[in-house]
């Protein structure tokens, strides 16, 4: 099993100043200690469930492409890109830009967004979420055909380009992997089935993952595709050095439901976090087996 950083805080105690070389200090020690992959959120305001609103906060893209300069070999995306707020055609030229920047690593992570408070400060349409879904749906088509060798037209309920064309093309073969995120069980689970090489749920329980992940199986029957074609990753909510033990525990049991990634959060000094997770977390998962 393997683990991913998901970086979600730019506070540090020596201020704005400080941000740049924490966040590549950050990304230096994750690949150093073995890291997967390294994400970002893409919000335009710190989540108030999280801290105050105005805490700082980076654009994602931008904020990628300046770790893709300090690091060689990890996975890099946002977890996830809403899809509110960037047009498809745009977003899709964004996320190629980055895989060939970064030699191939980019990752289009993906979701409805939800976040209405940055929506209708910044201007931001904030449709209804079937709406969202819909738009959700269309950007992923015009990703994948904005990635291939179709540069026609396309028409969609809620997007209409006249050219897609998308020039250099992404690096990644056969195109940039798709996650989505969320795990909501009649749409986004479906979109996954339907789209996505990878999703990501948020592991509050085992026992509640395990559902979600017999739900996607059942989208991707229904599609008639392999569900072991999708990668399962998750996001686990708590700090892992509370209790590591417990930890280790529980990762063998996501393992056993065919996880391959755990994302953690770090807490605290980023540097030193992920400096832990090298020495304290990877040797430990690497020896799980995951389940086919």
């Amino acid at each position: 099993m393997r683990i991913g950083i998901h970086a979600v805080r730019y506070d540090t105690p020596r201020g704005t100043a400080s941000i740049a070389p924490t966040l590549a200090a950050t990304a230096r020690a994750a690949e150093d200690a073995g890291v997967s992959r390294f994400t970002l959120m893409d919000h335009w305001f710190q989540m108030e469930h999280m801290a105050p609103a105005t805490d700082p906060m980076l654009e994602g893209y931008t904020s990628l492409g300046f770790v893709a300069a300090h690091t060689h070999s990890m996975r890099l995306g946002l977890l996830v890109t809403g899809v509110t707020y960037r047009h498809p055609g745009l977003l899709a030229k964004t996320v190629a830009t980055l895989d060939v920047l970064s030699g191939g690593r980019a990752q289009l992570g993906i979701g409805a967004a939800w976040y209405e408070r940055e929506h209708r400060a910044l201007g931001v349409p904030f449709p209804p979420v079937a709406e969202r879904f819909e738009r959700l749906e269309e950007t992923l088509q015009i990703c994948m055909q904005m990635w291939s060798e179709d540069d026609g037209p396309f028409e969609g309920r809620h997007y209409q380009l006249a050219e897609t064309m998308c020039s250099p093309r992404p690096i990644s073969a056969p195109r940039p992997p798709i996650l989505i995120g969320g795990g909501g069980e009649r749409k986004t689970l479906r979109l996954v089935a339907r789209y996505a090489d990878a999703c990501n749920l948020f592991a509050f329980d085992p026992d509640e993952i395990a559902h979600k992940l017999e739900v996607l199986t059942q989208h991707c029957r229904t599609e008639g595709r392999d569900p072991d074609t999708v990668e399962r990753t998750i996001v686990f909510v708590r700090d892992p050095f509370d209790d590591v033990d417990g930890f280790v525990a529980a990762a063998a049991r996501y393992a056993s439901l065919g996880v391959t990634t755990i994302d953690v959060v770090p807490t605290g000094d980023p540097v030193a976090f992920v400096e832990r997770v090298g020495t304290e977390l990877i040797p430990r998962l690497a020896v799980l087996e995951v389940a086919a």
